[in-house]
């Protein structure tokens, strides 16, 4: 049983900062890429940044130079430092990851979201 956890949403004045936390745990084998997407009310769920298992990231591009995805592997963490935060970016935030246990394949898994509320 994998689970992905989350942490460190909430709600924050615009140009403030949070740091995301997403732990996994479970009959782990290896974790490949591990990322966040966030899903604003009345949007579809989308990718804000990815990381692979050797460092490489991606980001949207509106988030580019705000936010910044990291990860420790000994710990089976994935953080998501966001800074100079907007309105825009007002949206429930997943974690994901690619993780192969004892017992399958690569398969994609998902935190329970946390919510992140930019509002003066």
């Amino acid at each position: 049983q994998v689970q992905l956890v989350e942490s460190g949403g909430g709600l924050v004045q615009p140009g403030g900062s949070l740091r995301l936390s997403c732990a996994a745990s479970g009959s782990i084998r290896s974790i490949y890429g591990m990322g966040w997407y966030r899903q604003a009310p009345g949007k579809q769920r989308g990718l804000v940044a990815a990381i692979s298992s050797g460092g490489s990231t991606n980001y949207l591009d509106s988030v580019k130079g705000r936010f910044t995805i990291s990860r420790d592997n000994a710990k089976k963490v994935v953080y998501l430092q966001m800074n100079s935060l907007k309105p825009e970016d007002t949206a429930v935030y997943y974690c994901h990851a690619v993780i192969v246990t004892g017992l399958t394949g690569p398969r994609d898994y998902w935190g329970q979201g946390t919510q992140i509320t930019v509002s003066s």
